[in-house]
């Protein structure tokens, strides 16, 4: 054949004709020669008359994208995908803030960033395609960089503490750890103002961004981590920009639009109904009005049951068995001692809410302790192994049969060369990130006492002498399992440094500001190497990665703080009775006060109650790791457990109905349901998150529901109407 014949040539084969297999993209080779073919060809005819036969090879993804040019960094980040991923921050942050002032759970949201934003810039791109005016086609790398954009920005929502321990500092917490309990003093307090919010956040939110860049070579390439997360975002994306992958896109595209629609439409129907306090269809007795008075309803939040379709089943029965143990037993046995062992009200900190409280603590201190344990073994055996392998490679060097060394790359994929040629090419110096973390870990020193008095200079150093350490450990331990302990990382800064500082020198506070110090620079060392993971995937070059990081951080030191401060201004943010309990901000102030006072502010037996469920979560980690998986898939997770014993059920319920939803839908259908059920979930949740910055603002504006749905018993409802008519 002549050379032009000759050419590398693919066929894209879609919607399943070819071989029973959907979107693949194949090459047909000649066997004898190499030669390539058009598929349609079963056979080669030679000049002689003979026929050959022909093998088929799938491409894999780097061969599929290799006639497609790469952009330079620069050309990565583009002013589209800035102005999209602050429109898709806003409105992430809003979502991602309900979920944390409502429940503390924030379900994977990763899949509905990068599916938003393949969906407006290709809109976009489409648009401007129809009108001739489009000068940049949309990329892989450019989608990478929205979601790294995105995921930073809303990431701040998280590692801000809006619900944690920020809020934890206020004079509403303060008031409802109960006002003169041990440890728990006035001079503890700091109310959230706009201002030094923002401040302490552009302090501490970037210096974690710089800690591990040096490390990014050995994390990836040399020690090639898996990163879960990562992974699964950057097969999401390479899939979209596929041609079948394009096609399915937009099916779940249309899915989300429409669940979308449906959410945001209910969110506003609701509405009308909630006048007053127990009012509307999230007050609705769904097993009836005992069952409602331990919190056990449903209350037709779309959030949630979006939410219940993401997390996993074993994550939303545990929940469930978490609010039966608690709302359902362990509460109304207590209650029966009321009088012997406790004589406060039943919400007071000292009476029945102290208890389920101080378990929550005792069941969340113990999962995290077996974990941090568990991660630490897991990250130091495995390093020592890859020291060892390396000291052997290096010691015994390879060589072929005849006497000669193998060529570098000659057991390396395609597919590896291509990503580490490219992952490498735009490199950070490691002087600039060790610079930077020395010029930002000073500025901290001298600002961070100036916002929290009680912290002194010496306190912010030792920790971020410690962080890098301890970024390290949470990386590549979420490199390795996909699991970030961040929240572990902080609530172990809250026993050190509030038992350093004691409790008569701000102890309480100390340990919730070194708490937000070490989240803050833990949480964004490893999202930024699951970046890099996403990017080394993707082609895309780990300055963008950085860069996109840098940017998305400066959005959410803005974004998240107003979007909190619109929250706690229009509604009634930590009352555990309100629609916004933000039930962690409690429980991180008892942990603090734990650390300064010990166990003197725990109700009578509330120890003895608290050390059994504390073993309960060591003994359940254990087992879940030594039995078989087809017995482990069925032992609840401590840590899922111990959130409504502080909440109730309602939340539980709603995620039931969603994870029952895709229970049937997998039976039903699985290959359909799995890639639908990621679309319909985020429309759900999106819909009713984005419903809340309207509603925001008819509450700051007074302007209030035309209608009050009430359930009443009949006796209550008797009473009711001979006092109207009177």
């Amino acid at each position: 054949m002549d050379q032009q014949s000759s050419e590398s040539r693919s066929l894209e084969v879609e919607d399943g004709h070819a071989h029973g297999r959907e979107g693949l993209v194949k090459r047909v080779y000649h066997v004898k020669n190499g030669e390539e073919l058009s598929s349609g060809d079963a056979n080669w005819e030679e000049k002689d008359g003979t026929s050959s036969k022909i093998e088929e090879k799938e491409l894999s993804i780097e061969q599929i994208f290799d006639n497609k040019k790469v952009p330079s960094w620069l050309e990565q980040i583009t002013f589209r995908a800035m102005l999209v991923s602050m429109f898709m921050g806003i409105m992430f942050c809003i979502i991602v803030l309900k979920f944390i002032l409502t429940s503390g759970i924030i379900p994977f949201l990763n899949v509905s960033a990068g599916l938003l934003g393949f969906f407006f810039i290709k809109t976009w791109t489409k648009f401007l395609d129809k009108f001739g005016l489009l000068k940049t086609p949309f990329t892989r790398q450019e989608n990478t960089v929205i979601q790294t954009c995105v995921v930073a920005c809303y990431g701040i929502a998280y590692s801000g503490g809006f619900g944690l321990y920020l809020l934890g500092m206020s004079r509403k917490i303060y008031e409802q750890a109960g006002i003169g309990n041990p440890g728990n003093t006035a001079d503890n307090i700091k109310d959230p103002s706009l201002g030094w919010i923002i401040g302490f956040l552009f302090t501490v939110s970037f210096i974690g961004l710089l800690a591990l860049v040096p490390l990014r070579k050995i994390m990836v390439i040399d020690y090639k981590l898996t990163y879960p997360s990562g992974t699964a975002t950057a097969t999401l994306i390479n899939g979209f920009h596929t041609p079948q992958g394009d096609k399915r896109a937009r099916k779940q595209v249309r899915a989300l639009g429409k669940y979308f629609t449906v959410s945001f439409l209910w969110g506003f129907f609701q509405w009308f109904f909630a006048a007053g306090d127990d009012c509307g269809f999230v007050q609705f007795p769904t097993f009836g009005l005992k069952a409602r008075d331990h919190k056990f309803y449903f209350d037709f939040s779309l959030s949630y049951v979006g939410a219940g379709m993401i997390c996993p089943h074993l994550v939303n029965l545990s929940i469930l068995f978490g609010a039966v143990i608690s709302w359902g037993l362990m509460s109304p046995l207590i209650h029966t001692q009321k009088g012997d062992w406790y004589t406060a009200p039943d919400e007071s900190i000292q009476g029945l809410q102290g208890y389920r409280v101080f378990v929550s603590i005792a069941l969340i201190l113990g999962d995290g302790l077996y974990k941090f344990v568990k991660i630490s073994y897991i990250t130091v055996t495995s390093m020592y192994s890859q020291w060892k392998k390396n000291r052997t490679e290096n010691c015994l060097p390879v060589v072929t049969s005849d006497g000669n060394e193998p060529p570098v790359n000659a057991a390396i994929p395609y597919d590896e060369q291509r990503r580490n040629e490219m992952f490498m090419k735009d490199s950070i110096p490691p002087w600039v990130a060790g610079a930077g973390y020395v010029a930002l870990a000073a500025i901290s020193i001298g600002v961070i006492p100036q916002i929290f008095h009680p912290m002194k200079r010496y306190f912010v150093l030792v920790a971020y002498i410690l962080a890098p350490v301890l970024g390290f450990c949470n990386a590549y331990g979420c490199g390795l399992t996909g699991w970030n302990m961040a929240s572990t990382y902080g609530k172990l800064a809250i026993f050190i440094f509030g038992a350093w500082a004691g409790k008569d020198d701000g102890g309480v506070l100390v340990g919730l500001a070194a708490c937000g110090v070490m989240l803050s620079i833990v949480s964004p060392a490893s999202d930024l190497m699951q970046d890099f993971k996403t990017g080394y995937l993707t082609l895309s070059s780990p300055r963008s990665m950085f860069v996109s990081q840098v940017i998305g951080t400066a959005m959410g030191c803005i974004i998240a703080p107003c979007t909190f401060w619109l929250f706690y201004k229009a509604f009634n943010v930590g009352d555990p009775n309100g629609e916004y309990p933000a039930p962690f901000a409690l429980i991180y102030r008892n942990m603090a006060i734990i650390g300064v006072e010990g166990f003197g502010a725990l109700p009578k037996h509330c120890l003895t109650i608290c050390y059994c469920f504390f073993a309960a979560a060591i003994v359940m980690n254990l087992i879940t790791d030594r039995v078989p998986k087809k017995v482990s898939q069925y032992i609840p997770l401590p840590m899922a457990m111990a959130i409504p014993f502080y909440l109730g059920s309602y939340f539980a319920i709603d995620m039931c109905v969603g994870t029952t939803i895709v229970f049937v839908w997998q039976k039903i259908n699985r290959k359909r349901a799995d890639v639908m059920v990621p679309a319909v979930a985020s429309g759900l949740i999106c819909g009713d998150g984005v419903w809340t910055l309207p509603s925001s603002i008819l509450a700051l504006a007074k302007v209030n529901p035309p209608i009050c749905m009430k359930f009443l018993s009949r006796s209550m409802n008797t009473k009711v109407d001979a006092f109207i008519n009177t």
